[in-house]
This record gives structure tokens, C-alpha cells and sequence, in this order.
């Protein structure tokens, strides 16, 4: 998703630079223990894949503009469950970024709320998988609906932190809140798809069990916490 520009402008733009330190603020500290607890090659190598992935995602899966923001099929809770915390959030931080540098510079000032966007409903997810995935549980024996609610977490985020940035910048005018109406409601098909996704990938990450190599995904994946 991507803020479009014009929504949020002039000092408003600030809180938005708030958030997004905020955010990555989070995201080091949770850095930090990855690294502090996998290693940092491991770290990095888990990061650099989860940021082409999201270039990937972002350019060419398919993703279309709906009225405030545009809808993609981020798959936050999938690079969650392959990478952890830590990787996926500087894997979205940083495919953003590179998608905004090299390709939409037009997005750069928008660069903060778009990252706050994506990375709070992943931190979301985090403390909802502590909650609904037992401690002696991999995370490639998943059932539907704990991917479901994960899932849901994260595009429930997603359309929340849209609406906010919409209002914040552009009011309760009808027209705006029919603008986010819209985006809400089509973002209903990734909800449905994301968490047949998931299933799909920790199935073949489950059939690859003692293949993968070691340090390249979460060791939660195969193994209980």
C-alpha cells in the first residue's frame, strides 16, 4: 500500500516522520535481540531476502490504485512466519525505500506514514502469534484460522493506519470517507487469498523440513520456540 501523495501535506507531514522512528525504533530493538540471539549473518541474510521479496511484491504481483491508497499483496504475515520479526520489518523498511528511490521518488515524502503503516500491524502480529501459537508448536504445523487471524491482524492494521492517514490529512468529507470505504472493502480479497498463502508456503517449507539451510529462515519455522 502507498499513501497517495497529496493526502497528507505540508506540517502534517510531520507526524508522520514521528511514527515512522517510532516504528523503526521497534524494529531495532528487535534487531538487536535477533542478532544477539541468531547471529548477525543470519540477521542480515534473512533481511536482504525479505527486501527483494517485497521489491517483488510490490512491482509485480498485481496491485491497483483504490481510492486513498493502492492494494497489494503485501504477504506481511507470511514474511513474518518465514524471517521473524526483526528481517521482515527492515525487509519491508528497506524494499519500500528502494521501490520509492528507484522507481516513485514522487513517494518519498510519504515515506514515514507508508512505513508506519507497514511495520505496526506487523509488530501486531508478532504479540498475536505469542498469544495463539503454543510455545511447542513449529510454525509450519499451522492451522487455517491461526494464519487467518494473523493474516487479518496485519490487513486490519493496514486499512486502520490508511484511514487515520486519510482523515489526519483530508478530513470527514464524504467524498473522503467514501474514498476509504472503497479502499477498506477491496482489500477484503487480500484477506481471503493471504491466508491461503501462508498455507501454501509453510507447506512447502514443511515438505523441505532438514533442507533449508540453517540461518536462512526463522528457527521458529521448524522448531518450537
Amino acid at each position: 500500500m502507498h499513501i497517495e501523495p497529496g493526502v497528507v501535506t505540508g506540517a502534517k507531514l510531520v507526524l508522520s516522520y514521528a511514527t515512522g522512528i517510532a516504528a523503526g525504533g521497534v524494529a531495532l530493538k528487535l534487531a538487536v535481540e535477533t542478532v544477539r540471539e541468531q547471529g548477525i549473518g543470519s540477521f542480515a541474510a534473512r533481511t536482504l531476502a525479505t527486501t527483494a521479496l517485497v521489491f517483488v511484491f510490490f512491482e509485480i504481483l498485481p496491485h491497483f490504485p483504490v481510492g486513498v491508497s493502492e492494494v497489494h499483496f503485501i504477504l506481511g504475515s507470511t514474511l513474518f512466519l518465514l524471517f521473524g520479526a526483526a528481517p521482515a520489518a527492515f525487509g519491508l523498511a528497506f524494499g519500500l525505500l528502494l521501490q520509492g528511490v528507484l522507481l516513485e521518488p514522487v513517494d518519498l515524502p510519504q515515506y514515514g506514514m507508508n512505513v508506519t503503516t507497514l511495520l505496526v500491524p506487523l509488530f501486531a502480529i508478532q504479540a498475536i502469534a505469542s498469544r495463539i501459537i503454543a510455545r511447542n508448536a513449529a510454525y509450519v504445523d499451522l492451522k487455517y484460522g491461526q494464519a487467518l487471524a494473523l493474516s487479518t491482524t496485519y490487513q486490519a492494521g493496514v486499512i486502520a493506519w490508511v484511514a487515520f492517514w486519510a482523515l489526519y490529512g483530508s478530513g470527514f468529507a464524504m467524498s473522503n470517507l467514501a474514498s476509504i470505504a472503497t479502499f477498506a472493502a477491496s482489500y477484503a480479497l487480500v484477506i481471503v487469498i493471504e491466508p491461503l498463502a501462508d498455507l501454501a508456503v509453510l507447506a512447502l517449507a514443511k515438505s523441505l523440513r532438514g533442507v533449508t539451510a540453517s540461518g536462512l529462515v526463522t528457527p521458529r519455522l521448524h522448531n518450537a520456540a
